[in-house]
């Protein structure tokens, strides 16, 4: 008689009592209770470094594993976990990290510059202005965190492109990268909030000039609409920007949002009135798209991508930058607090729900359930930004965004970033048709003389 408990029965069985224990290992949190948000965000904190390997020997700091940018958002996502729970347990990793990284005081590094986006170089920008703005330790013999961020705008601004669509940044910096005659909304909204933060950290009028420049080419362009508020992706140079890439991003609206609160939080009078018109827009659209009444109302989803289970690892990052751009706006806007908190606590909620994974409080994608079998530095690192935005309640006035007038301690370099020759101006010309000929003809050779190669040596 055959045994009914075979190998494949007992390894069903083993599965369903390893599922029951990986139900009990969720991250706890109360979100009534500081503490209880602070341990849970040091639980995935943990997680999260478990990751990275930029500190061991043989490694690069600040660089992760087939990605460039993720590293700067990464260690935006620490400074906010130090600042918020005052443990320094990662800080020498991030300032080693961000100072290795940091290029020419610009955060062009000579080993990526190459192959680097706009929104790339952008993330570190941002994660630089953030230890800038809540005072993160400085490098004892690195550059300074504002001088970071001011160089990522200098060598930004340097790209604003004018041959086409009357400006706006393209997505990739060079000619031959595929993506350079695209005009994607996270390059132009992320230069647009880091104009938008050094405006109010130094008080220059020149770098709010620029926010107020970019965001009035972005509104007469499809990549944002100032009626309806909606915020496409992209848009193409090779129809002189007129149609557009309408996927729905929660970072593409956070980054414009985050952007139009430091406007509103800088300024005062007729020019007030139109930051808080933009916030106000920009966060009901946000709230009514990212959080569907499906799950309640206060679960924030990635709606094009997590219900087909398609995110890839990029797009898992998304909403805890979204995440902590609405706790800076409910900050820097008083009369949007009261709206945007239940959504962050209703995500840190669902989020510690969703880390029950491998019996290690390992994190999923979505948080609208409990785990769904995916894991990685990108899910560890999102559920970190909210459950540090979900300590908002808790943060003082004091402990808001600070500027160079209220306790800011970064040092100024307004010219940093602008003796770098990696930023080749000659790469910023416009590919012609002769070019793309001349590239075609050139693939076509060498095909031709590979297949003629492996013709002769089978002929051998």
């Amino acid at each position: 008689m055959k045994n009914p408990w075979s190998f494949t029965a007992w390894s069903g069985c083993l599965l369903i009592v390893l599922s029951i224990v990986h139900g009990t290992r969720a991250i706890d949190i109360e979100v009534s209770s500081e503490q209880s948000i602070k341990d849970a965000a040091s639980t995935a904190a943990y997680g999260l470094m478990s990751y990275y390997h930029g500190n061991e020997s043989g490694h690069i700091p600040g660089k992760l594993d087939d990605t460039w940018w993720e590293g700067g958002a990464m260690f935006m996502a620490l400074i906010l976990y130090y600042h918020y729970t005052s443990d320094s347990t990662y800080n020498k990793e991030v300032i080693q990290g961000m100072q290795w990284q940091a290029g020419d005081c610009d955060y062009m590094p000579s080993n990526y510059s190459s192959w680097l986006g706009n929104d790339d170089q952008m993330f570190w920008g941002l994660a630089a202005m953030t230890a800038a703005e809540l005072n993160f330790p400085n490098s004892d013999d690195g550059y300074s965190w504002l001088a970071l961020a001011q160089g990522v705008f200098n060598t930004q601004v340097a790209r604003w492109d004018t041959t086409t669509c009357d400006g706006g940044m393209r997505w990739q910096m060079w000619t031959y990268e595929s993506g350079y005659t695209m005009k994607n909304t996270i390059s132009n909204a992320g230069l647009f909030q880091l104009s938008a933060r050094l405006a109010r950290y130094t008080s220059n009028q020149t770098y709010y000039q620029w926010a107020e420049k970019i965001w009035d080419w972005s509104a007469s362009t499809p990549l944002l609409s100032n009626s309806t508020w909606n915020v496409a992706d992209s848009t193409e140079t090779t129809n002189d920007c007129s149609t557009q890439g309408d996927d729905q991003w929660t970072y593409n609206y956070g980054a414009f949002l985050g952007g139009a609160a430091y406007m509103y939080n800088y300024t005062n009078g007729t020019s007030r009135s139109k930051w808080q018109t933009a916030v106000n827009g920009l966060l009901n659209v946000t709230l009514d798209t990212f959080f569907p009444t499906k799950y309640g109302g206060n679960v924030m989803s990635e709606i094009l991508c997590e219900p087909t289970e398609v995110c890839n690892r990029d797009e898992i990052i998304f909403k805890g930058l979204l995440s902590n751009w609405l706790a800076f706006t409910a900050m820097l806007v008083p009369s949007t607090y009261s709206r945007i908190l239940p959504k962050l606590q209703g995500s840190a909620e669902g989020a510690a729900a969703s880390c029950t994974g491998y019996s290690n409080s390992s994190c999923g994608v979505r948080w609208n359930s409990t785990w769904d079998g995916w894991s990685g530095l990108e899910e560890q690192m999102s559920v970190v930004n909210v459950f540090v935005a979900a300590l908002l309640p808790y943060i003082n006035s004091s402990a808001t965004p600070r500027t160079a007038s209220t306790g800011g301690n970064s040092t100024s370099d307004p010219s940093a970033g602008t003796s770098d020759d990696t930023n080749d101006e000659e790469t910023l010309s416009t590919i012609t048709t002769g070019d793309r000929v001349g590239a075609a003809f050139v693939t076509i050779i060498l095909v031709a003389l590979s297949v003629g190669s492996l013709v002769w040596m089978i002929l051998l």
